[in-house]
């Protein structure tokens, strides 16, 4: 089962103060925070604009390493994690738009708009996209600590 709950390294900035966020998965996600919940806070942004980045340069999303401590977990918002997942489900099963499409029996409008990772789309209709590519949402929750 794929999740989209990336480890994040804080260190502190013995410069500035604060603390510099990295991803070991995404080189590219580099944040900084004033204090840790700052921190905390830009590393969820950070995740989810590097994985949209990603997805709209039709980039390889990275599976998440398991987090070690000291890294902190990182969960990407519902709604971006649900639209990685339609992507990488396209992206395995090597379907074009058009073709994606023909199997949901609706335009390649509304199939652009279920893979842009800006574009709000309904749960439900995200969850049967990726059962029309063999694939099983999973949503799940954990207390926060």
């Amino acid at each position: 089962m794929r999740q989209f709950i990336y480890p994040a390294l804080l260190v502190p900035d013995a410069e500035v103060g604060g603390f510099v966020v990295t991803f070991p998965d995404l080189p590219e996600a580099i944040t900084q925070g004033d204090d840790l919940s700052d921190a905390l806070h830009q590393a969820a942004d950070c995740l989810e604009e590097a994985i949209v980045g990603r997805i709209r340069r039709h980039e390889p999303v990275p599976e998440a390493s398991r987090v070690r401590s000291p890294q902190q977990a990182i969960p990407l918002p519902a709604q971006t994690a649900a639209k990685a997942a339609l992507y990488l489900a396209v992206r395995q099963a090597r379907l074009t738009e058009s073709e994606v499409a023909e199997r949901l029996n609706c335009g390649v409008e509304d199939v652009h708009r279920l893979l842009d990772p800006r574009s709000a789309s309904k749960l439900g209709r995200l969850e049967s996209a990726l059962a029309a590519l063999g694939q099983h949402l999973v949503v799940g929750m954990k207390a926060v600590t």
